[in-house]
């Protein structure tokens, strides 16, 4: 089981090195904040200057990548297990954070904290503002586990093996027959107001006369 546990916690290190995760982790070494290239025009000198001091006022150790992401990507959409191999990658514990414009993921990595799964920006917020709600809301505490964070991906769905109730003579039958009697039920409720109103004219144009 240990040997199991150890291949598959370091199957996806076997893959082509993904450069976002090796950029981040070697500027991380000076700078717990990585801008990818591509975001440079968006993370200007003074996003930048916002998110560091949103780093420094966590109640823990914070790592944040701003990078894109996507289904096409090695994570294949999971941005919290990107999250997951980065902090595997720079090997020190704290809340690891990957920002792509429009959502902060996180997760948790041997430290004793509690980190949202991701946010949503609101419209037209900038980074540094995204980046301090999303780790306004990071809360350290003894109570929860200092573990790894996750590498690997999830388990898929197990799929449903239920089959479907099959639709029998006796259901069509009974379907036939619940109908039917409804059928009855409303001609006659109908047939009582008519009748009714019916009578009613009656007694009026009787009582005219």
């Amino acid at each position: 089981m240990a040997t199991v546990a150890l291949l598959s916690g370091t199957a996806w290190a076997a893959d082509p090195p993904d450069p976002r995760i090796t950029a981040a982790t070697a500027a991380w070494a000076n700078d717990p904040l990585y801008v990818d290239p591509d975001y440079t025009s968006v993370v200007d000198a003074t996003q930048a200057a916002e998110m560091l001091r949103a780093i420094e006022s966590a109640p823990v150790p914070v790592y944040v990548a701003v990078v894109p992401t996507g289904e096409w990507f090695p994570e294949e959409g999971d941005t919290e297990l990107l999250a997951g191999r980065l902090a595997a990658a720079n090997g020190k514990p704290g809340v690891y954070v990957v920002m792509d414009g429009t959502t902060t993921y996180g997760t948790e990595h041997e430290v004793k904290a509690y980190a949202r799964a991701s946010d949503y920006a609101e419209a037209n917020q900038s980074m540094g503002s995204q980046l301090a709600d999303y780790l306004a809301n990071v809360k350290a505490d003894d109570r929860y586990d200092a573990k790894p964070a996750r590498t690997e991906p999830l388990p898929p769905r197990p799929e449903r093996t239920s089959e479907p109730d099959r639709f029998t003579t006796r259901d069509a039958i009974g379907n036939g027959l619940g109908g039917g009697v409804l059928g009855l039920m409303s001609g006659a409720l109908l047939a009582g107001v008519v009748l009714g109103v019916a009578a009613m004219v009656a007694r009026r144009a009787g009582g005219t006369r």
